[in-house]
């Protein structure tokens, strides 16, 4: 009995695949980015914008430039109102950013447009009024909508907000004594 024995096969190579043409690159709208780069012109790295969208344009500052900033965006970009004020909590990151939407009723321009600035405190473990809790500068003196908004950052987030004329309570009763309940390590009892 004889073997042969077989030599393999070399198979051609597969055909390359043809290249693909590089993703276009995505104009920004022109007049959002305007604002953007004054912006960005006036702060340079105080400040990141985070993104640019038609009608749409988010800033994130440190908590010791956004006074100036806000102030800014009053004064020279003509937003003169907060339309709301939101907070997220960031519990691995141990901060909480508080996110206020800012518009314009004056400007005609800027009427359907909304710019976020948004800016983070450190997150303090047990936070009520008398501790160290988390601090931001109120934005009270510079947009007057903020007032009701902050006060529920701080009862529901656990944001004290220095400068601010009234942080007490707003929605929850008086003794709450648990953590704030949109903190996300806030557990309803019984579950």
């Amino acid at each position: 009995m004889s073997t042969q024995e077989t030599q393999p096969v070399e198979q051609p190579a597969p055909p390359a695949k043809p290249a693909s043409p590089p993703a276009p690159v995505k104009e920004l709208p022109k007049f959002e980015k305007s604002i953007a780069d004054k912006i960005e012109g006036k702060f340079g790295a105080k400040i990141k914008v985070e993104f640019v969208k038609p009608l749409r344009i988010r800033i994130k500052t440190p908590k010791e430039e956004v006074l100036a900033v806000a102030k800014f965006l009053r004064d020279e970009m003509h937003y003169d109102h907060a339309e709301s004020v939101t907070g997220v909590d960031y519990p691995a990151e141990k901060e909480i950013e508080v996110v206020y939407h800012l518009g314009s009723y004056t400007d005609p321009e800027l009427a359907n447009h909304v710019l976020t600035l948004a800016t983070r405190a450190p997150r303090e473990e047990n936070p009520n009024p008398g501790s160290d809790s988390t601090r931001l500068p109120s934005l009270r003196d510079i947009f007057y909508s903020v007032e009701f908004h902050e006060r529920e950052c701080f009862e529901m987030l656990g944001v004290y907000f220095e400068g601010h004329p009234d942080n007490r309570r707003l929605l929850l009763p008086e003794d709450w004594a648990d953590l704030p309940p949109m903190r996300k390590d806030f557990k309803i009892k019984g579950r």
